[in-house]
C-alpha cells in the first residue's frame, strides 16, 4: 500500500534530478510507466478491500482507542476513486508524448506529483494528511495551469487558481486546527470516537464550516467556483482531463469522508438542515453551470463550466446524506469522468490542428478525412449523448439511480426536473459544438459579434499541423469507449454499493481502524431500473438534441430570435460576474462562505 504514492513521487524525483540529461523519450516513458504501475498497485490495494483494510506506517498500532501512527484506511470507494485517478494520469500522460511541440523537462514529475497527492488523498485516514495531500496536489495544480508562464493567459489563471484555492486551505487547515484542539487527535476514526455520543456545540460546527467551505471552493461549487473556468481555459488540455476528470470529484470525496467519517454523529440531530443546504448549492451550481456552458464558444471554457454543472449534481447526491444517493453519485462521477476526459482531448486535437479551440472559428474546420478529426467528431457525439445519459450507456445508470435516490428524499422530488434540464443544456451545448464544427451546420457569426463572445487560448502547439498523430487519437476514442460501456458492468455497480454502503457506516469504520470487532455492514440494495428511468433519460436526450439544434437554426427564425432576446440579457449579467479579477473572487468566496455558515445557523 504505501508504494501506491511512494512509487510516483519517487519516479517525479529522479525525473527532477536527471531531466537535464535525460532525452525526451526517456523522460516520457519513465513517467508513463511510473502511472502504470500506479495503476496496478492501486488495483491490488482495492481489490483486497472486502470492506476495509487499514495499513499503519512505521510500524506504530493504535492502542486502545488512541491512534498513535498515521494510517492508510481503504475502503472500495477511496480505492475506486485512487484507481480513476491513475487511470487518468495514465490516459493524459500517454496523451501528452505526441500533444506538445516542446515540451518542459518538469511537465512529467509534475504529473506524477499530482497523481501521488491524489492517491494519498484518496486513502489516508489521517485528516490533517488529507489537507496535506491535497495541498500537494494543488500546488501541482498551479504548476501545470501555468506551464507556459512566459504567456499572460495561463499565468493569470494559475493566479486566480491558486489565491483563490489557497484561502478555502486556510479555511480547512483551521477547521482542522479547531477539531484537533477539541480532541487531541487528526486520525478520523478517533476524532468520530471522541465527539460520539455528544451533540455538536459551536466549536464544532464552525469546525464543520470551515473544512466544508475549504472543500466547496476546491470542488468549483456556486458561489465559490470562478476559478475553474479560468484555469481551464489556459491549462494544457492534458492537464484539464484531471482537472474536470477527477481533482473537483477528489474534493467532493473529501467532503462526504469528513461527514460520514467524522461529523455524521455530532450532527445526526442536524442532518435535515446540512441536506437541504448541500442539496441547495447543488441545484444553484447545477443551474448556474449549465447555463453558463451554453453561452460559451470558447470550447474549453464551455466544458469547464459543463463540469461545474456536473459537480452540482453530484453533490446533490452527497448532500442527501445517505447510502443511496452517494451510491448514485459515485456511478455518475465514474462515467463522467471518462467521457469529459476524452471531450477535452478531443478539443486537444482541434488545438493541435488548427490552433484555435473557438466554435466559431472552427466552424466546418472539422470536416477532413485525418483520422484525428474523425474521432474528435465521434467523441463530441458520444460525449455529448453519453452525457445526457441516452439508455443504456455513459451516465445512464447513475444518473437514473440519482433521480430514484432523489424522489425517495422526502420533499426534494423536484430535484429530479433541475436533472434532467441541466443534464440537457450541457449535453446540448457539447451537441451544438459537434454540429457547427465538423458538419458546418449553424450561422456564421463573427468573434465580436457580442459580449457572449470569448477570447481563444493560447496554443499549447507551435503552428498547425497537417495530421493527428496515431496515439492523439486513439486515447480519447477508448477513455470514450470505456465512458459509455462502464455502466454495463454490474460488478463495478455492486463495488460501489458496497463502498458506499462502507463509507456511510461510521461505527463500523471505527472499530476496523481500531481492530476491534466491526457488525457487517449491509450492502446498498440495488433499485431496479423502473419505467421513469427510460422516460427522464429519453426526455433529457430529446431536450438535448432540441438544444443543440435551436442553437444551430439561423439567428432570423422566430423561436431562436425569441429565445436569443429573452436569454441574452440573463446571461450577461451572469457573465459579467465571471470578470477574471481575483478580487471580486475572493469577495464571492468570503460572501459565499458566510451565507453558507448563516444557513447552517438558522436551519
Amino acid at each position: 500500500m504505501p508504494l501506491t504514492v511512494a512509487v510516483p513521487l519517487l519516479g517525479a524525483a529522479v525525473l527532477a534530478a536527471f531531466c537535464k540529461v535525460l532525452p525526451r523519450a526517456a523522460i516520457d516513458a519513465i513517467g508513463v510507466l511510473c502511472a502504470i504501475a500506479v495503476v496496478t498497485l492501486c488495483a491490488l490495494v482495492t481489490a483486497d478491500t472486502g470492506h476495509m483494510i487499514v495499513y499503519w506506517f512505521g510500524g506504530f498500532h493504535p492502542h486502545g482507542s488512541v491512534a498513535v501512527g498515521i494510517s492508510f484506511s481503504v475502503d472500495r470507494l477511496g480505492g475506486g476513486m485512487a484507481v480513476l485517478s491513475a487511470v487518468l494520469v495514465t490516459a493524459a500522460m500517454v496523451y501528452s508524448v505526441h500533444y506538445f511541440d516542446e515540451i518542459g523537462s518538469l511537465y512529467s514529475a509534475l504529473m506524477l506529483v499530482f497523481l501521488g497527492a491524489m492517491v494519498g488523498f484518496c486513502l489516508t485516514g489521517d485528516l490533517f494528511d488529507l489537507f496535506v495531500f491535497f495541498e500537494l496536489m494543488s500546488v501541482a495544480a498551479y504548476a501545470l495551469t501555468a506551464y507556459k508562464i512566459e504567456e499572460a493567459g495561463p499565468l493569470q489563471g494559475a493566479i486566480n487558481f491558486g489565491i483563490t484555492n489557497s484561502v478555502g486551505s486556510f479555511f480547512m487547515l483551521t477547521g482542522i486546527a479547531l477539531l484537533y484542539g477539541r480532541t487531541g487527535a487528526l486520525n478520523m476514526a478517533q476524532i468520530a470516537a471522541t465527539l460520539s455520543g455528544h451533540p455538536a456545540d459551536g466549536l464544532v460546527k464552525v469546525a464543520l464550516l470551515l473544512i466544508m467551505g475549504g472543500l466547496l471552493i476546491k470542488a468549483a461549487i456556486v458561489p465559490l467556483h470562478f476559478w475553474l473556468a479560468d484555469a481551464h481555459a489556459v491549462a494544457p488540455a492534458p492537464v484539464c482531463v484531471l482537472f474536470s476528470g477527477v481533482m473537483v470529484e477528489l474534493a467532493l470525496y473529501g467532503l462526504a469522508r469528513v461527514y460520514w467519517d467524522v461529523m455524521s454523529g455530532p450532527l445526526a440531530s442536524h442532518a435535515g438542515g446540512l441536506r437541504a443546504t448541500l442539496i441547495a448549492l447543488g441545484v444553484l451550481t447545477a443551474v448556474i453551470g449549465a447555463v453558463m456552458c451554453v453561452a460559451q464558444r470558447h470550447i474549453k471554457r464551455m466544458l469547464a463550466f459543463s463540469t461545474i454543472s456536473h459537480t452540482g449534481t453530484f453533490l446533490i447526491g452527497i448532500g442527501l446524506l445517505n447510502p443511496h444517493g452517494l451510491a448514485a453519485a459515485a456511478q455518475y462521477v465514474v462515467a463522467h469522468a471518462f467521457l469529459k476526459a476524452a471531450l477535452f482531448m478531443a478539443a486537444g486535437i482541434l488545438l493541435h490542428r488548427f490552433v484555435s479551440v473557438d466554435e466559431h472559428e472552427l466552424r466546418g474546420r472539422g470536416r477532413g478525412a485525418d483520422a484525428g478529426l474523425r474521432v474528435a467528431a465521434l467523441v463530441f457525439v458520444g460525449g455529448g449523448l453519453g452525457l445526457a445519459a441516452l439508455p443504456v450507456v455513459g451516465t445512464f445508470f447513475g444518473k437514473s439511480a440519482l433521480e430514484s435516490a432523489v424522489g425517495d428524499a422526502h420533499g426534494y422530488a423536484w430535484v429530479i426536473a433541475v436533472l434532467i434540464l441541466t443534464a440537457a443544456l450541457t449535453a446540448g451545448a457539447i451537441l451544438r459544438v459537434a454540429g457547427r464544427v465538423f458538419a458546418g451546420w449553424g450561422p456564421e457569426v463573427s468573434r465580436h459579434h457580442s459580449e457572449l463572445s470569448a477570447v481563444s487560448d493560447m496554443p499549447e502547439t507551435l503552428g498547425p499541423h497537417d495530421r493527428t498523430p496515431a496515439v492523439m487519437s486513439a486515447t480519447p476514442a477508448i477513455l470514450l469507449v470505456v465512458g459509455l460501456g462502464i455502466g454495463l458492468v454490474p460488478s463495478l455497480r455492486d463495488a460501489i454499493a458496497q463502498g458506499a454502503a462502507t463509507m456511510t457506516d461510521r461505527a463500523s469504520y471505527v472499530a476496523r481502524v481500531f481492530d476491534l470487532h466491526a457488525a457487517h455492514t449491509v450492502p446498498v440494495p440495488h433499485a431496479p431500473l423502473s419505467a421513469e428511468a427510460f422516460v427522464f433519460a429519453a426526455l433529457t436526450v430529446v431536450v438535448a438534441v432540441l438544444t443543440a439544434w435551436l442553437a444551430l437554426r439561423p439567428p432570423s427564425w422566430r423561436v431562436a430570435r425569441t429565445g436569443e432576446r429573452v436569454l441574452t440579457p440573463m446571461i450577461v449579467a451572469v457573465r459579467r460576474l465571471h470578470s477574471g479579477c481575483v478580487n471580486d473572487y475572493i469577495a464571492w468566496v468570503v460572501a459565499g462562505i458566510a451565507v453558507i455558515g448563516g444557513a447552517l445557523a438558522l436551519i
